[in-house]
């Protein structure tokens, strides 16, 4: 390990399957005073109106997905990844090298004793190479259901295929280091946040990572 790599800040990347609940853990370290780097919120940045992404988006897929004030119409563009793996690799390919680069652009620049970056897809990303352990927030899949129709999904069928698009429960856990639980309260969940905060505090804390020991999740 390089002398550089071992100044690199602590970093926790928080992942999850959609609607178990990242964005409300990562506002709640948020609170906390911890530096959060939103991978959703990068990748929404890069194909605003001008950005090369968003014209490579039109030069591949077509008009379909801009709407009528030239931005990305993210509900078309859901409806056709989840419909079509090729088109959703195609896709990918012109956003993940972007998000990535901004991701670790922003990781550099974050201060305070650790921070959170939070990636829905960390399973098979590069990214798992950047961070030193991994959060995962969980819930029952029938949960995720519920909480995708009363936000995304317009039907169960829809929202079951958006589940299979994703890496599955069992990848996600197999990559965990951490484990929150989010299906009770918010008062509950707030305060499996502030344990975690305080053992990453401690692990940060260790000048050297390669002494860090292990901690069980």
């Amino acid at each position: 390990m390089t002398d550089e790599l071992k100044q690199t800040p602590f970093r926790i990347g928080l992942t999850g399957g959609i609607a178990s609940g990242k964005s409300t853990v990562a506002d709640m370290f948020a609170e906390l005073g911890v530096a959060v780097i939103d991978t959703d919120v990068i990748a929404r940045e890069v194909v605003r109106p001008g950005q090369p992404a968003l014209n490579e988006i039109r030069e591949r897929f077509g008009d379909d997905l801009i709407d009528a004030s030239g931005t990305l119409d993210r509900t078309a563009m859901r409806k056709r990844i989840f419909a079509n793996e090729n088109t959703r690799r195609d896709l990918e390919a012109i956003l993940h090298p972007r998000i990535g680069a901004e991701t670790l652009r922003q990781a550099d620049a974050a201060p305070g004793p650790y921070q959170l970056i939070v990636v829905p897809l960390l399973v098979g990303s590069a990214l798992t190479k950047y961070v030193d352990r991994i959060l995962v927030v969980d819930c029952e899949e029938e949960l995720q259901i519920q909480r995708l129709l009363a936000r995304d999904a317009e039907t169960v069928e829809q929202a079951r295929r958006i589940l299979s698009a994703q890496a599955s429960r069992e990848a996600r856990l197999a990559i965990a280091d951490d484990v929150l639980l989010n299906e009770r309260s918010l008062e509950e969940t707030r305060q499996l946040v502030k344990a975690l905060d305080e053992k990453y505090r401690r692990l940060a804390a260790v000048p050297d990572r390669l002494e860090r020991q292990p901690e069980t999740p």
